[in-house]
């Protein structure tokens, strides 16, 4: 299916209106969702739109969240979630990283007692229009083994940064530290294909190209795959995450991270803190230089590496390209949408009796 944007926000909207929230925070939660659907990260877009309802009838999701700071500096904050959405605590908590860097320069905010926030680049991009440089990170259940590990002990934990520019636009750079997103394995499941290699490793903690490795104990890799091709690196970056999202803000942490409902298991277990955490920042720019300057710099940036020689058939592209690209385009062709999505979607518009109108 090929869905229309616009309509698509309007449904998964209700969707959260009927499981609770409030109309402004249900519009605010689909565009966050929608947004990676558009953006071309399928993975964190409306496929998980099932998942955050799961969470809500298994009582780990609170529809009507009382957010509120800890913990507060001129520049830093933590907050409670109050086991809201991550798609609504986090540009909460991105708001107040603003708003303290726009007095003090720069402003971090660590988040426990929260759940799944969608995409990281969607709240760090939230700094640009400040003329700002935004950061959002979070952790995620355990899927992910350490280096030599058989033990899952770390999420797929994602980090961010939007860096703005003058005429160009902003440089977003949005990756996970691992070899892959466990919703890109969701999505090889459902077109029941198998994983490249670097992707997984076996409950064993041999190489893997099963996409159902993770259900049958095995893991997925830290980016680089393997220690030979730097694994260590992309371990150390999420174990860099874990640390500021789940042990500066007293969330869980390690592998003691609740897990999404995607994750094939429901209940956390042993816990060590409150809930799941995120980190997220802003620096401003002319805390540091003249922002007009800055952002002069980064055009020049931009178009320098953009014009970098490239191999035959390629070209080099900035961070952000791809995205930004395919979300011109798919706001206006719409969204396509796989088989097993759809049908999960027309799952909740009967059960809600919702009106399901997407094309």
């Amino acid at each position: 299916m090929q869905a229309d944007y616009h309509l698509l926000k309007k449904y998964v909207a209700s969707v959260f209106t009927a499981i609770g929230c409030s109309d402004e925070e249900a519009a605010l939660a689909s565009d966050v969702l929608v947004s990676a659907d558009a953006r071309g990260i399928d993975s964190h877009g409306v496929a998980r739109l099932a998942g955050y309802v799961r969470l809500y009838d298994n009582g780990r999701l609170n529809t009507k969240p009382q957010v509120k700071v800890l913990h507060e500096t001129p520049s830093t904050a933590t907050l409670d979630g109050d086991r809201g959405l991550g798609l609504i605590v986090a540009p909460k908590a991105m708001e107040i990283a603003c708003e303290k860097a726009a007095l003090a320069g720069t402003g971090w905010v660590a988040v426990q007692n929260s759940n799944h926030f969608g995409i990281a680049g969607y709240h760090a991009m939230k700094a640009l229009p400040s003329q700002m440089i935004g950061w959002a990170m979070t952790h995620a259940a355990p899927l992910v083994t350490p280096t030599f590990s058989k033990e899952k002990l770390l999420g797929t934990n994602p980090i961010a940064v939007a860096i703005p520019a003058n005429e160009e636009p902003a440089f977003v750079a949005d990756f996970a530290s691992t070899a892959v997103a466990y919703g890109k394995l969701e999505i090889l499941q459902r077109k029941g294909l198998d994983t490249p290699d670097g992707w997984v490793q076996d409950a064993n903690g041999d190489p893997s190209n099963d996409a159902f490795a993770i259900k049958n104990g095995g893991a997925l890799l830290p980016l680089g795959g393997d220690r030979e091709h730097g694994s260590h690196k992309g371990y150390g970056l999420g174990a860099i995450v874990d640390i500021l999202s789940g042990v500066l803000s007293g969330a869980n942490f390690g592998p003691w991270v609740p897990p999404f409902a995607t994750a094939g298991f429901m209940q956390a277990g042993e816990t060590v803190g409150n809930g799941t955490g995120h980190f997220l920042g802003a620096m401003r720019v002319d805390a540091f230089r003249p922002a007009e300057d800055f952002t002069k710099d980064m055009d020049k940036w931009i178009r320098r590496f953009r014009s970098a020689k490239a191999v035959e058939g390629k070209q080099v592209l900035i961070p952000g390209d791809p995205e930004r690209e395919l979300e011109a385009i798919r706001r206006v062709e719409g969204i396509p949408l796989l088989k097993p999505v759809v049908e999960d979607l027309q799952s909740l518009a009967s059960r809600f009796q919702l009106d399901f109108k997407l094309d």
